[in-house]
């Protein structure tokens, strides 16, 4: 077999950058994007070192977190003129203790992104009855999004978040067949860090279900957790909303080398990066 043709059979990793999230400052790192054009540069430069995806979290003129449609038209239309038409752009839906589930569904309208992350817990929330009216109007905005070939995320947070979710699924609320989601690795652990151990009660929860999966992972060992990602078969989301430090424990000067770390190394796993127009093919046929 030609070494072209073992890489084929891998399916090629979504590589995503997610470069300031809702609540970081540059006090945390100068290098941290919060104007509409510090985004567009970093989006640029994540992309020709290999990021497929940007997950985009916008600011207020106070940079605090928003979802104000006119500022994510403002911030997306720069982002897309330094990229062009290529890298995907995903919007983020997180509350931040802000926003409610209708407020975040009604940001998403009024923005139509071409994809979305959704956390499970903010839409339908743990202490819910089942039936009740957070699942009707999450299914609704579900059916819209798919209407509206919107590309939706799910994040999940823990095993017992990938059980909802699966049930969520039979119970046709979740609608269609297979569904982009996100481990997110340490977000609610003792020490706010995470282990590439950390992912072994997610995947044992999907099991053989043929859901396309990514992490992200908080603190130093995110290079180190993406790396087991991608080497399990899923996808990969690295940058400054999570984590500043290189894999040898030194600070990134910026997302670009979290990025780098992860397209340098993950041929050697025999696992090619997909290209923007890969995997936004690979995310729309879940909307199709």
């Amino acid at each position: 077999m030609s070494a072209e043709q073992a890489t084929s059979v891998w399916v090629p990793l979504i590589l995503t950058v997610a470069p300031n999230g809702a609540r970081k400052r540059k006090a945390d790192h100068p290098a941290l994007p919060m104007t509409a054009g510090e985004i567009a540069y970093c989006a640029a430069d994540c992309q020709e070192r290999g990021a497929a995806m940007i997950h985009l979290h916008v600011r207020d003129r106070d940079g605090g977190h928003t979802l104000d449609a006119g500022i994510y038209a403002d911030v997306t239309a720069a982002v897309r003129n330094a990229v062009g038409p290529d890298m995907i752009i995903q919007m983020t839906t997180e509350a931040v203790g802000i926003y409610d589930a209708p407020q975040q569904m009604q940001a998403v309208r009024d923005i139509r992104p071409e994809a979305v992350s959704l956390g499970l817990r903010e839409f339908i929330p743990l202490d819910g009855e089942p039936g009740d009216e957070s699942e009707r109007a999450f299914s609704e905005f579900l059916t819209w999004l798919r209407r509206e070939r919107i590309m939706p995320q799910y994040i999940l947070y823990s095993a017992e978040d990938v059980d909802r979710f699966l049930s969520f699924c039979a119970r046709g609320i979740i609608p269609g067949e297979r569904h982009a989601l996100l481990c997110v690795l340490g977000r609610y652990s003792v020490s706010g860090q995470s282990q590439p151990r950390d992912l072994l009660p997610f995947l044992a929860e999907l099991k053989d279900r043929d859901h396309p999966w990514a992490v992200c992972a908080f603190g130093a060992r995110e290079n180190a957790c993406a790396l087991t990602a991608a080497g399990l078969g899923g996808h990969v989301r690295v940058g400054f909303e999570n984590n500043v430090h290189l894999a040898d424990g030194s600070i990134a000067a910026d997302n670009g080398q979290l990025v780098s770390q992860v397209v340098d190394t993950v041929p050697s796993l025999g696992r090619p990066v997909a290209t923007a127009s890969q995997a936004r093919e690979m995310l729309l046929e879940l909307v199709a």
